[in-house]
């Protein structure tokens, strides 16, 4: 009885992974039909939409029902990555958010039917100030289509729905012919990883990207300074007093000529025919150490501690001399990681 039971639930999860498969599949294929029947209208849209931007205006991007959250997230995406968009709900833009609407705006409108009254009524009113109207729709030949001056075609095969009806296929391939719109404007427009670093200061990528390496360095009685004659023993003292993990060994000008790790007075710890206390920073220190000089960002840091595995980077100025210490445990509080 047990086993039977436990048969007819395996066969059950089986049914509900085969059947996720299928959705899956489903929506695949449709992708797979919108990329291979892309064509001239959407490099059309492209380059209307750098004409419109070009001229210091936005994208609208407008629908409805399920197309509402689409449209949302794919101005969402444009904003995010360097071309200004926002989102207008045709009933709303009938209700005195038509001032939204700008001169030199373009109007980007999701149906996949094409035949959605909200936007039926709509596009007459854009259409009077001039302002250009691309379709992303499932039906070239729709009463919208005959309303916008491109149309994007997006045909599916089917939607995964069983009944062909709940819009599923279609969504997720305008979502993604969105995800394509932007990341092409991003490429023509030149849009840099510096540029998106700005538009999202409080992330983690902004922080890392926007703070320079004089922003995160510790300082003054916080960096373990040594000359080459201190004595092991002084030296440790320092890097105590400091909280540091290393000490920068500089000359009588502060130019770095080696550091001594918490690592290296082990090793030397370790050899027995020396003492250790009595050595000096020259005789146990590592000549000519990693640096990285000021003016560098965060993101170089982190770099530099992936490839050569070390705790301590040295900061410099363009002579050479001492600046700071960055102890890659500092890294988590500014959260960059």
């Amino acid at each position: 009885m047990f086993g039977k039971a436990r048969a007819t639930r395996k066969e059950q999860l089986l049914n509900i992974i085969e059947r996720a498969r299928e959705v899956l599949e489903a929506e695949i294929a449709g992708l797979a039909k919108v990329r291979d029947n892309l064509g001239p209208a959407f490099e059309q849209a492209v380059q209307c939409l750098l004409d419109r931007l070009g001229r210091g205006g936005k994208i609208v991007v407008t629908g409805v029902g399920k197309n509402q959250p689409i449209g949302q997230k794919i101005a969402a995406t444009l904003t995010s990555t360097g071309a200004p968009a926002l989102f207008l709900h045709p009933s709303d833009a009938m209700h005195g958010d038509l001032g939204l609407l700008q001169e030199n705006d373009a109007l980007l409108v999701l149906s996949y039917s094409g035949e959605s009254e909200e936007l039926l009524n709509l596009l007459p009113l854009v259409k009077r100030s001039g302002m250009p109207a691309i379709a992303f729709t499932g039906d070239p030949e729709s009463a919208l289509s005959r309303l916008c001056d491109i149309v994007v075609p997006m045909k599916v095969e089917r939607e995964a729905c069983p009944f062909n009806m709940a819009p599923t296929a279609s969504t997720t391939a305008t979502l993604a012919v969105g995800d394509a719109l932007a990341m092409v404007l991003l490429a023509a427009r030149g849009f840099q990883l510096e540029d998106y670093a700005k538009l999202h200061p409080g992330g983690a990528i902004g922080r890392t990207l926007l703070l320079r390496v004089e922003d995160i360095m510790r300082t003054g009685e916080r960096v373990a300074k040594v000359r080459t004659d201190t004595r092991v023993q002084d030296a440790v003292l320092a890097m105590t007093s400091a909280r540091a993990g290393s000490a920068v060994v500089v000359d009588d000008r502060d130019v770095v000529v080696g550091i001594c790790t918490d690592g290296d007075l082990r090793r030397h710890i370790l050899d027995n025919s020396r003492n250790v206390a009595s050595l000096r920073m020259e005789d146990v220190m590592t000549r000519d150490p990693i640096r990285l000089t000021r003016g560098h960002l965060a993101v170089d840091v982190l770099a530099i501690f992936e490839k050569h595995n070390i705790d301590d980077l040295i900061i410099v100025d363009d002579d050479g001399r001492l600046m700071g210490m960055i102890d890659i445990q500092d890294l988590p509080k500014f959260k960059i990681f």
